[in-house]
């Protein structure tokens, strides 16, 4: 897939995972319903958050570089009239859609990650969005009493974005170096490496996956991958090998 039509993909992805959040506010009992998986938020904390988000990095791919300082995020609440909330949200998406369509996948902006396997670019803000959208989709469902498996796709291409961006940097690794693999059984296989000089990944074949000896490796569909990742589902509900010990650092470490 080349990098532009894999932009106009995750700018698919957007809307239709921000469709799908708006869609389950709209059909919810109530916007104050505790979301389980975001402790002490609401419904609606939830959604003046994902809109929130939607609006800032708007405005950062349209007028930020990369290195500038971290933008604010003042002013941004969302109404909290159901109806008016839901306008807000589709408004928001809008606008973080027409701005990264204005911007192109290859301009600089500011992010908080480390540039290394996720650059500081339109196109990486874009996928990040990504997994946002939905996770939260999922989170506003469990609120909801309707929690749904993640699509595929999306879910497959959060794990590595995850894998990318979040756990990909030069902070070291406090304890021995160690490996963990990730296998998706409908995306794919991953291979996060752990040591001093900090955390990288490598996206593993059929027959790597098949001959490897991780410290720890760990089984599930991409669905369960990607919750697993963002913390949504335990540890525990999934097949591990290895050093069961090691997910747990992983997701403790800063």
């Amino acid at each position: 897939m080349t990098e532009h039509l894999y932009f106009s993909t995750l700018l698919r992805m957007i809307d239709e995972r921000s469709a799908a959040f708006r869609a389950t506010v709209a059909a919810a009992p109530s916007l104050d319903a505790d979301v389980p998986s975001c402790p002490g938020w609401t419904l609606y904390d939830l959604a003046n958050h994902l809109s929130e988000g939607d609006r800032f990095w708007a405005y950062i791919v349209l007028n930020t570089a990369p290195g500038d300082e971290r933008p604010s995020k003042d002013g941004l609440a969302a109404p909290m009239e159901r109806k008016a909330l839901i306008t807000w949200l589709a408004d928001s998406t809008e606008q973080l859609l027409t701005a990264l369509r204005e911007a192109g996948p290859d301009r600089g902006c500011w992010a908080w990650w480390e540039p290394l396997a996720s650059p500081h670019t339109v196109a990486a803000v874009a996928r990040r969005r990504v997994p946002e959208s939905l996770i939260h989709t999922y989170d506003a469902q469990l609120a909801s009493g309707t929690p749904q498996e993640l699509p595929t796709t999306e879910a497959g291409d959060a794990i590595e974005e995850f894998l990318a961006t979040v756990c990909t940097g030069t902070i070291p690794w406090p304890g021995e170096p160690a490996t963990m693999d990730y296998h998706a059984a409908e995306a794919g296989s991953w291979r996060q490496t752990v040591d001093a000089a900090g955390s990288r990944f490598t996206r593993l074949t059929a027959a790597e996956a098949a001959e490897s000896k991780p410290t720890a490796a760990i089984y599930g569909t991409a669905s369960e991958m990607a919750l697993l990742m963002y913390k949504r589902i335990p540890a525990g509900s999934l097949r591990m090998e290895g050093d069961a010990d090691l997910l747990q650092q992983l997701q403790d470490w800063d």
